[in-house]
């Protein structure tokens, strides 16, 4: 059984969420704050977080930030806001997908298996594979932990499939377009900007000059690529 957490301070969104879920057979918690919403995250395993971002106390982009310093957990944002720059926002806090209210509930759960399936087999292409190292850059496929000179970095789940893909296939030039698909899902509504926006931050956390890589660079017109 599925257990997901649904945060939001409006109470019929969290019941109508809550019900939906639980008839495809779900464990739900549900928080109204982002006090609570940071306890039950830290008290508990998930599968996955539904977050508002506009909370009492923490907002949800204080929330989602201050789980990715304990937890990879998918994490996908609830916004009354349609604009860009709050979607983008969303996802350099560490957010795996967002959803514009108002929404659908088949399209919530629709979009929460998808995260579940990738997440899935994801584990599963990594089971015969434990580790992968290429110059002081190491890779616990296990643990989905990553190593810099034996230092370990703190990665977001979107991070750590973007640099396992490419670490995986040394080389291989990747496009903005095939690493969206790729990693978020062929139905993700984001454009190229949110792989380069992950891409910015992977680089801050794992090379030592992010404006001159050892790892992730640009084929310029085309994508990125890890350099082996």
């Amino acid at each position: 059984m599925k257990k997901v957490l649904v945060v939001d301070d409006e109470k019929s969104i969290v019941k109508g969420i809550k019900f939906s879920l639980e008839q495809d057979d779900m464990q739900v918690d549900v928080a109204y704050d982002g006090e609570d919403a940071l306890k039950l995250a830290k008290d508990n395993t998930y599968d996955i977080i539904l977050l508002d971002i506009m909370l009492p106390g923490y907002s949800g982009l204080e929330v989602c930030q201050m789980v990715r310093e304990f937890s990879d957990v998918p994490i996908i944002m609830l916004t009354a806001k349609g604009e860009d720059m709050d979607k983008i926002l969303g996802l350099e806090y560490g957010a795996d997908d967002y959803i514009t209210k108002p929404f659908n509930i088949l399209e919530v759960k629709a979009r929460i298996k998808a995260i579940l399936r990738r997440n899935n087999k994801s584990q599963e292409t990594k089971e015969d594979v434990k580790t992968i190292e290429s110059r002081g850059l190491k890779i616990d496929c296990d643990s989905r932990r990553v190593y810099i000179e034996g230092k370990e970095v703190n990665l977001t789940a979107k991070e750590y499939e973007l640099v396992y893909l490419l670490v995986s296939n040394p080389n291989k030039v990747y496009s903005r377009e095939q690493l969206l698909k790729t990693i978020w899902g062929a139905t993700y509504p984001g454009d190229a900007r949110t792989v380069d926006v992950h891409v910015r931050r992977l680089r801050e956390k794992i090379e030592a000059t992010p404006a001159e890589p050892k790892y992730i660079h640009t084929k310029w017109g085309v994508g990125y690529f890890f350099r082996e």
